[in-house]
């Protein structure tokens, strides 16, 4: 891994001019750390297709950047060796500010996909790709002043004209969720809604994530006695659920396009929750059988498959034993 304090001069250079453009702009770059500032500053110049400090008249003009692509321009040009995959930092940290700043635009050339749809990517918003390309001119700071004159009230249009669609989820215990709109999160509410009432012997749910907002729901008091670490930054499963009559632990990942329990992942929840002493029961789910076969191949053994659209059922690779720990 590069030492990140001991880059190029002109890339070092170039970064802050980012961070500084940005700040002025009204992002809160002073409140983040050194490291976050840089991610931010390398994120919004790969959305920008800046790759030096005399390319800000080009600003803007290459088309949208998914996250893997952000990360892939962020190594070839900023002495970076970023993982493909922390591609999801991309949008929980690294753009969320620009993006609900309304500078950067999550879903450029398909408005309204969902947070997970692979195809969508980001790009600057107009009138801030053309303040973009005077950086560093004569008149900029003049102009980034009336710029940010304008914010407020195009800010107050957007939330006029926003509408927010979220997928209701109710959990066994009559308790009320909001989840984002998608695919992914469609599937979390079928788990909930559909799977543990047949499959879950009574249980409770324990964790949901969603794809906006990583921790959606915890139960404090029952992750403290399963003695389970939901600390947002763990590859904690999609849902968690604790049946008390059986012992059972069911950890559940909700598969749209990638991501099933493997034999590797599989042997990561096991550490994750290793200090349970519960029986734990390894579920993938999909929301049907397409999305099934395209990641067969790689489920593990020891675990269940659950698929929506065929809610009574379940694929078992548990050999000799069907659903229940091991």
């Amino acid at each position: 891994m590069p030492d990140h304090a001991h880059k190029a001069p002109a890339i070092q250079k170039l970064i802050n001019e980012a961070v500084h453009l940005l700040e002025v702009c009204g992002l809160p770059m002073s409140e983040k750390s050194p490291r976050q500032r840089e991610k931010s500053a390398m994120s919004f110049l790969a959305v920008a297709g800046v790759t030096h400090s005399a390319a800000w008249p080009s600003a803007g003009e290459t088309p949208p950047l998914g996250t893997r692509k952000i990360i892939h321009f962020i190594n070839a040009h900023f002495q970076e060796s970023i993982s493909e995959g922390s591609y999801d930092d991309i949008r929980r940290k690294d753009l969320k500010d620009a993006v609900q700043a309304g500078l950067v635009i999550a879903s450029a050339g398909k408005l309204g996909a969902s947070v997970n749809d692979p195809t969508r990517g980001y790009a600057l918003e107009e009138d801030f790709a053309k303040l973009v390309r005077t950086f560093g001119q004569k008149g900029w700071q003049a102009s980034a002043a009336a710029f940010m004159a304008k914010r407020a009230s195009l800010a107050e249009e957007r939330r006029a004209k926003a509408v927010f669609e979220t997928i209701p989820v109710i959990l066994p215990d009559g308790k009320t969720l909001a989840l984002s709109n998608g695919p992914h999160n469609l599937l979390q509410k079928a788990i909930v809604e559909q799977f543990l009432p047949r499959f879950g012997h009574g249980a409770k749910v324990v964790y949901i994530g969603d794809t906006a907002q990583k921790s959606l729901h915890v139960d404090p008091l029952l992750a403290e006695k399963l003695h389970l670490d939901l600390n947002p930054a763990k590859k904690i499963p999609d849902v968690i659920a604790y049946s008390e009559s059986k012992g059972w632990l069911y950890l559940i990942e909700a598969v749209h396009s990638f991501g099933p329990i493997s034999n590797e992942r599989r042997m990561d929840l096991e550490k994750f929750a290793a200090e349970s002493r519960v029986g734990l029961v390894f579920v993938t789910a999909f929301l049907d059988l397409k999305a099934f076969r395209k990641c067969a191949a790689d489920i593990g053994w020891e675990t269940e498959v659950w698929i929506a659209a065929e809610p009574d059922h379940m694929l078992h690779w548990n050999g000799d034993r069907f659903l229940g720990p091991r």
